[in-house]
């Protein structure tokens, strides 16, 4: 939030604001610090979501009309959007798996957009949040590749189409990248939304600067313009980097089914 601090008049105006406060976690009743179980603006919003969730998934198709509505249109979309996903990806063997596919890419994307509503506060920008998405796909993915396919599943290391001699290093590699998923996948989601965010509160302090000054006049239309330039780049960033998490869950569960392929 930009502000003004008045000093000495030799000082002159200077223009103060701090992009990254939107994303600090308070609590929502009192002024306290944070605890384990304290009510906070996190999950005040991530009970926003879903209810929002709810909201369009089953009371939006309660009526399961020939002729849907809007919102059983919508709902409709999302699940053959998701199902068809899944199943071009990890194959049809992984169908059975495509309620917590479609529990997620729903929560992200909510999620994703309701933070981009005035005064919202975005869960999917905080690592804590997507870190525990992105653990509980790796646990799921690994114990799944053992149960299906026993220590068959660790020839998903051993790269067999490449030169024997390689074959050891490129072991090694894989084996490195393997446990690196959970913090890539993780920090992807967390990063791009902290980073768009920030860069649309950083021009939203230049805003005002038309009440400071004649320079106003030039800064104030250019920034107006840059945070509607920026705000629509994140409407269409909030849904990639859904359908990026949930396709790339997809390439894990398939890797978990069929490690030989």
């Amino acid at each position: 939030m930009a502000t003004e601090a008045h000093g000495a008049e030799d000082k002159g105006l200077e223009l103060v604001f701090h992009p990254m406060d939107q994303f600090i976690v308070k609590p929502l009743f009192g002024d306290g610090g944070v605890g384990t179980f304290t009510i906070t603006n996190v999950t005040l919003w991530m009970a926003i979501t879903v209810l929002a969730i709810v909201a369009l998934l089953v009371l939006g198709t309660s009526g399961r009309n020939t002729v849907p509505s809007r919102i059983q249109s919508i709902a409709e979309l999302a699940y053959g959007f998701i199902r068809k996903m899944v199943e071009d990806v990890a194959g049809k063997d992984a169908l059975p798996y495509f309620p917590y596919i479609m529990t997620l890419f729903i929560f992200i994307v909510f999620s994703n957009f309701l933070g981009l509503l005035p005064g919202a506060f975005t869960t999917t920008s905080h690592i804590a949040v997507t870190a525990v998405m992105a653990m509980a796909v790796f646990l799921a993915v690994t114990i799944l590749g053992f149960v299906k396919n026993g220590f068959g599943f660790l020839s998903v290391f051993w790269i067999s189409s490449a030169p024997l001699p390689l074959r050891p290093i490129l072991a090694l590699i894989e084996v490195i990248s393997y446990f690196v998923r959970p913090v890539s996948h993780s920090i992807r989601l967390a990063g791009n939304m902290m980073a768009g965010h920030a860069v649309i509160k950083v021009f939203a302090a230049f805003a005002p600067m038309v009440l400071i000054g004649w320079i106003g006049v030039l800064v104030t239309p250019l920034s107006i313009i840059a945070i509607t330039a920026i705000y629509a780049l994140e409407v269409l960033v909030a849904f990639i980097q859904a359908y990026v998490f949930t396709i790339l869950t997809c390439v894990y569960l398939k890797d978990a089914l069929h490690p030989h392929h």
